[in-house]
């Protein structure tokens, strides 16, 4: 894979953690604008996002959530604002696409099949729960399918793709994932470049190993040629480690609250740009360059933040 500027992601708050697992997660909407332009500033290119119910930090599909930050986000930052469509539990593919198709995007994730997505195990540690949904909420993911079938990923591709001028960062948890990916390159329902984001240590997905990284590294290169950008997020304690990993292989990088609660080994990250500021250290260390907004915009192609909806 040729060298290029490196793009930094930063995923905010997500739907994987609830608000008893740390105090710095965001939840508001003032809190989640606040993270994303100091995460823009310590120099991530790309800030992914979603929105959270301001009482009690629950997931939310609602799009009035997202366009609570969504436009002071976009007056501060030149970075790319990437929408999830992925949401949370128990939320339809309809609600999952409100926000998205309403917003109009440069960008927007989009999980290329449905598995299998294990947060149980985080109920082992003990822990004073803030609000009643958390506990259910994640034991409710013992017998939980995150649901993307080939039907719904069409429709996605189709109304915000086609529809909107929308590009998509590929997530692919499995190998599987990345053939399901070049089915619709096939069909000519996704155009290059594509961007690809491999995800490590889901319970579900594929494992935080090594020879997985290079696995899927290989299997994208097989079917992809030069037609995509790579990056890798591991998820937990294996977000740095991978992160490096793949950089040192040519990869692009995502990191943020939304991956992993920690800065380092039993340090809580105080803030999405503390994990941003630790990987730049680390890239600029290993003498990568790192892309600027504008130049990920270029790789990507993508249709510019004057032609979005917020």
């Amino acid at each position: 894979m040729p060298p290029r500027p490196v793009i930094v992601t930063c995923a905010i708050t997500g739907s994987v953690h609830t608000p008893s697992m740390s105090p710095h997660l965001p939840v508001s909407a003032e809190r989640i604008a606040s993270e994303a332009i100091a995460a823009a500033e310590a120099g991530a290119s790309i800030l992914h996002l979603h929105a959270r119910d301001p009482l009690d930090g629950r997931p939310s599909p609602d799009p009035d959530a997202f366009f609570a930050f969504l436009p002071e986000i976009k007056r501060a930052t030149d970075a790319v604002i990437n929408i999830t469509t992925g949401g949370g539990q128990n939320m339809t593919v309809t609600d999952r696409l409100q926000a998205a198709l309403r917003a109009k995007p440069e960008m927007c994730s989009l999980n290329m099949g449905s598995m299998n997505f294990g947060l149980y195990p985080m109920l082992e540690k003990p822990r004073e729960w803030k609000h009643d949904w958390e506990q259910g909420y994640l034991s409710g993911s013992k017998d939980f399918i995150f649901k993307n079938t080939f039907a719904d990923i069409e429709r996605i591709l189709k109304e915000l793709g086609e529809g909107c001028g929308t590009k998509f960062e590929f997530e692919c948890y499995d190998t599987g994932h990345l053939y399901n990916l070049a089915h619709f390159l096939d069909r000519k329902l996704v155009r290059p470049p594509i961007f690809i984001q491999t995800i490590f240590g889901i319970l579900g997905g594929i494992g935080p190993d090594m020879e997985c990284l290079n696995f899927m590294a290989q299997t994208a290169a097989r079917l992809f040629g030069n037609a995509f950008h790579w990056s890798v997020l591991g998820a937990g304690r294996h977000q740095m480690p991978l992160a490096t990993a793949g950089a040192l292989r040519g990869s692009h990088v995502r990191v943020g609250l939304e991956d992993s609660l920690y800065l380092g080994p039993g340090e809580l990250a105080r803030s999405n740009a503390d994990q941003v500021r630790k990987i730049h250290g680390i890239l600029n260390s290993l003498s990568l360059e790192i892309a600027r907004p504008e130049e990920a915009r270029r790789m990507l192609e993508l249709k510019g933040k004057n032609q979005v909806a917020f």
